[in-house]
């Protein structure tokens, strides 16, 4: 890669991995279900207009769209209010690769190879370990996010047959879906009294959080990211992704002092040598269209 867009992955991943202290300041001024639809709406609204058709069948946008946007954020947005760290959610969030190896397995009849398997296994002694650490979060918070991770896992499988030649237009589109059903879902669950107060009372800080997730982590993420991917193939871009939760954990001790125990420490490492070691491929074998370019798309972004 050219020095240029090695700088770009990074860029990209200090974003993602930063999105996740992010997200707990925004948590700070809304309930968790608005919040992840105020982010949606602004990453769709007024981009939608500009962008074009996503040029993949609708039932694709809204399969991602609920898979994705709906269950994956809403849980992980939730999960996090509940008391899991940001640092330690960037980790567990990253059980995403097991379950969309499980899934690919099920639902596409994929058989799964060595290195997989043996990194699906490392990563996942790396999520318990994280899970058996209760000075870190909440047991419920810990749940949530690893809900979330499969929802991911799903909603990876549904980009996989997609296949959008067009990441970040597709991303849009994507985005489209979810802020309705999410502001119905936040007025049984989290009342309007709540809701209002969010909305009447707005500042900086949760203006702010809402546009770094939405333009930031969103737009402009997957917009860098795609291009990477169209410029160069998927295994060369993606073991940048591994920055993501070495960022995540970096950006909770600065931001906001979460310090990282032995366990925590031991749990980073497994989970982070399992996706290592699960993106590991054998040279020989021809990489089907667009399948693993959506697998690495999706594999990554908070």
């Amino acid at each position: 890669m050219k020095p240029l867009h090695i700088a770009l992955a990074v860029v990209v991943t200090v974003v993602w991995g930063a999105n996740f202290v992010v997200i707990e300041v925004g948590l700070r001024d809304f309930p968790p279900l608005l919040f992840s639809a105020v982010r949606f709406l602004l990453a769709a609204l007024p981009a939608v207009f500009f962008v074009g058709p996503p040029r993949v069948a609708w039932r694709w946008v809204v399969a991602v769209g609920i898979t994705l946007g709906i269950m994956k954020f809403g849980m992980l947005f939730i999960g996090m209010h509940a008391g899991l760290p940001p640092g330690l959610a960037s980790l567990v969030l990253q059980g995403q690769a097991v379950f969309t190896v499980l899934f690919a397995a099920v639902l596409l009849k994929e058989r799964a190879r060595r290195a997989q398997i043996v990194g699906m296994v490392i990563a996942s002694m790396g999520i318990v370990l994280a899970g058996l650490d209760s000075t870190a979060g909440t047991v419920a918070g810990f749940l949530l996010v690893v809900g979330a991770a499969a929802c991911w896992g799903l909603s990876n499988i549904a980009m996989r047959k997609a296949a959008p030649p067009d990441t970040f237009r597709f991303m849009v589109w994507v985005s489209v879906v979810p802020p309705i059903p999410l502001a119905l879902l936040s007025v049984p669950f989290e009342g309007w009294d709540a809701d209002l107060r969010a909305l009447q009372h707005l500042n900086l800080s949760g203006v702010g959080a809402a546009l770094y997730v939405a333009w930031g982590a969103t737009l402009f993420g997957f917009a860098a990211w795609g291009y990477l991917l169209r410029t160069y193939d998927a295994p060369t871009v993606a073991p940048f992704s591994l920055l993501v939760p070495v960022f995540g954990l970096a950006a909770a001790w600065i931001f906001r002092g979460e310090g990282m125990t032995v366990l925590t420490f031991c749990a980073t490492v497994l989970v982070l040598v399992g996706i290592g070691v699960g993106m590991l491929r054998r040279t020989k074998r021809p990489a089907s269209p667009g399948g693993d370019r959506a697998a690495a798309v999706t594999a990554v972004a908070p």
